[in-house]
């Protein structure tokens, strides 16, 4: 029997014991020896927030408009592949979750669920949001297939990656082969197959251009980690701009996505909403990335463990403890709107090689005392004016 689950490490550690082995590493692994992955984590921990007191917060308001549509809290479901190896209803139970709560899901072109039946899994009487996850293939006419479908079938966006002219190097993969069928290509579709064959090298800004003529939903760009990018991807057209490293499965040692999510929301001076993933795994995380000028932020493997404890009950279960977690983290920082947080500030305080501060009121930084350590033939310093690595 399952103990009392109070966090989101209680979920993992339960899915952990119910899923093999290959498929719990496929969902957790990351690239290469792994060390973004654990920074995406450990750098919401470098963050702190310094709270108000004596504010009226006996009402505290966690809806979000998020590219148009009316959320419940600024908390939405990230695009996870093959969902269907965590529990035998895979995407669409995940998609009922989230209506439950009042969310949003995206849903990702490698699932095990086609986009149809995503949608038709939700009660047609509630409103639902869902949104696609895109890669722009070799094959364009395969790509605008799925982009008809989505309209089609309703969804509201399309979030296009652009980390991913290769697959990564994922070592626990290559190590754990899966085979789940994918549900939006048809038989003998194996993700392997069509990473190999369809992942299109040559992309690039005017794809986005070519992207926008073909659709009339908002487009997203997903992976974008630094300002010159964002400013590209405004200047493009974009709609939106997820700030994200791909859950650190792409390339090894690129910063956190925490890390670098304020100089994006200053490159793009408000001309696009700016959401980011990667690392979130209690309330007080997302409130810190609503601090740093998100408009709302996505999870991945907290809803695969859900998925894998409990099916559509798990991933409900996740998403009611994280809006929880918000609630009381935003009560207890003085702030009463997600919109709202210019009582909150954030510090950092990390560096070996010197200290940061950063406060939301005056969206200004200081890099002090860099320090070059002789014991290594590497200093890595990096200051939060330049990301220099």
């Amino acid at each position: 029997m399952a103990g009392l689950r109070v966090c989101v490490s209680d979920f993992e550690e339960e899915a952990k014991k119910v899923l093999p082995k290959a498929v719990y590493d496929y969902y957790r692994s990351g690239a290469d020896e792994q060390n973004t992955l654990a920074d995406n984590v450990a750098a919401f921990k470098r963050w702190l927030l310094v709270p108000r007191v004596l504010r009226n917060v006996s009402t505290v308001d966690l809806s979000v408009s998020v590219l148009g549509q009316k959320l419940s809290m600024p908390i939405c479901v990230a695009a996870t592949a093959m969902q269907r190896m965590a529990h035998a209803e895979g995407e669409t139970a995940t998609a009922r979750a989230c209506q439950a709560v009042g969310t949003g899901m995206m849903l990702s072109s490698w699932a095990t669920s086609t986009i149809e039946e995503v949608m038709s899994a939700m009660t047609a009487s509630l409103d639902g949001v869902l949104w696609l996850q895109l890669y722009i293939y070799k094959d364009r006419e395969l790509t605008l297939s799925l982009v008809r479908r989505a309209e089609e079938a309703g969804y509201k966006a399309i979030f296009v990656t652009v980390d991913t002219p290769y697959l990564g190097r994922r070592w626990d993969d290559m190590r754990n082969p899966t085979a789940e069928e994918n549900g939006n290509y048809g038989n003998d579709s194996g993700l392997a197959v069509y990473v190999a064959k369809a992942i299109d090298p040559t992309l690039c800004w005017d794809d986005i251009t070519w992207l926008k003529k073909h659709t009339h939903l908002p487009v997203i760009v997903k992976g974008v980690l630094n300002g010159e990018d964002a400013v590209q991807a405004v200047n493009y057209g974009v709609d939106g701009i997820l700030v994200s490293n791909h859950g650190a499965r792409q390339l090894d040692g690129v910063p956190a996505t925490i890390d670098v999510l304020e100089e994006v929301v200053r490159a793009v001076q408000g001309r696009c909403d700016v959401f980011m993933d990667g690392g979130v795994r209690q309330g007080t995380d997302v409130l810190k990335a609503l601090a740093l000028g998100a408009k709302a932020v996505f999870i991945g493997r907290p809803v695969l463990w859900g998925l894998a404890c409990q099916g559509e009950q798990g991933v409900t279960e996740i998403l009611e403890l994280l809006k929880e977690e918000l609630h009381l983290a935003m009560a207890l920082s003085g702030n009463i709107h997600t919109h709202t947080h210019t009582h909150t500030h954030t510090h950092t305080r990390h560096l070996p090689c010197g200290n940061t501060h950063l406060s939301t009121i005056f969206l200004h930084s200081v890099c002090v005392g860099c320090v070059v350590c002789v014991c290594v033939c590497v200093c890595v310093c990096v200051c939060r004016l330049s990301f220099c690595i």
